[in-house]
């Protein structure tokens, strides 16, 4: 299994990303990652609550992207606070909708609005960044 990227922002926080198989088991790997970033800067407060969003993203991600692979990316950018994010090559937006009782999906987008403290896309010459920040209880 390739290694995951580790680059030093001007900031001085580093950012994680890993290019992985657009398939719902590269779910587990993100969330991996996302709990060792965690680990790693002490906010492990948020891991759990970041897995969980970036299993929605890659989710998503996995179900629209056009191409094979994706991108996720954990990214600490203040001290207190964690963005994880998923990167595709799909330049449609995720747009959230209010299932019904019987739906058995369409809540993801719902679950990564209640969890993080912003989340929005970015659109990419290729593509988009769809990526979610928490805050961690410092």
């Amino acid at each position: 299994m390739p290694q995951p990227a580790t680059r030093t922002r001007p900031t001085g926080h580093p950012e994680y990303s890993e290019t992985l198989p657009r398939e719902p088991e590269s779910a587990a790997t993100a969330r991996k990652l996302v709990r060792v970033a965690c680990a790693v800067w002490g906010l492990d407060d948020v891991a759990e609550e970041g897995a969980l969003v970036m299993t929605e993203l890659v989710a998503n991600a996995v179900r629209h992207a056009r191409r094979d692979t994706i991108r996720v990316d954990i990214d600490r950018t203040e001290a207190g606070r964690v963005r994880v994010g998923v990167v595709d090559f799909s330049k449609t937006r995720p747009v959230p909708r209010a299932p019904g009782p019987e739906d058995e999906g369409g809540r993801g987008l719902a679950l990564v609005d209640a969890l993080a403290e912003i989340w929005g896309t970015d659109p990419l010459p290729w593509g988009k960044r769809v990526w979610a920040e928490l805050e961690g209880k410092r």
